[in-house]
């Protein structure tokens, strides 16, 4: 079976636009994989605690008590964080030793749900609802080569601070995973 011209351009056309739309499909289908290990570990971490549950212990944490972030593998603590109402301090444990660069921290924790956060916020600012000052920003304090500290500021909705506790300890449970033994 031959085809004209046109028809092999139209066809080679459509074979581009399913390409395309496979991989669009496919970059969804791993994020909503990403979302979903994130609950699930949050699912392990509290025992099925009642959701309601777990954002009155994230928010009503006073500025001086830890909230724990434990490993979702073995429950182990590898972090601890602080909430006040303009910051969110997450400060690794001693022992845990992990760069920025191990994924998924940079690709996940910090481009994806910090940087939709941030922005969100620029276009609030931009349209004049919120200062830019109030933009939310991250901060990574190393000690040589190594997270000491992340520290997210401007934070402003009680709602990020669960967001932002849950994917930090779905992500460095899972740099710790992918970190060389």
């Amino acid at each position: 079976m031959e085809f004209s011209e046109e028809q092999l351009r139209d066809i080679l056309e459509l074979k581009e636009r399913i390409s395309q739309q496979i991989e669009k499909h496919k970059e969804e289908i791993e994020s909503l994989e990403k979302n979903l290990t994130v609950l699930n570990s949050v699912l392990k971490q509290s025992s099925f605690t009642k959701a309601s549950l777990l954002e009155t212990k994230t928010t009503v944490a006073k500025p001086d008590s830890p909230i724990p972030i434990t490993r979702s593998s073995d429950g182990s603590i590898i972090a601890n964080a602080y909430v006040t109402p303009n910051q969110v301090s997450i400060v690794l444990e001693n022992d845990v030793g992990l760069q920025p660069e191990t994924p998924p921290f940079k690709s996940f924790f910090i481009e994806r749900i910090i940087g939709e956060m941030k922005k969100k916020d620029n276009v609030e600012a931009a349209s004049g609802k919120i200062q830019r000052e109030s933009i939310i920003d991250c901060i990574i304090n190393k000690e040589g080569s190594k997270i000491r500290e992340i520290i997210i500021k401007n934070y402003r909705q009680k709602e990020r601070v669960s967001e932002i506790i849950n994917t930090a300890a779905w992500s460095l449970s899972k740099m710790i995973d992918n970190s060389p033994r």
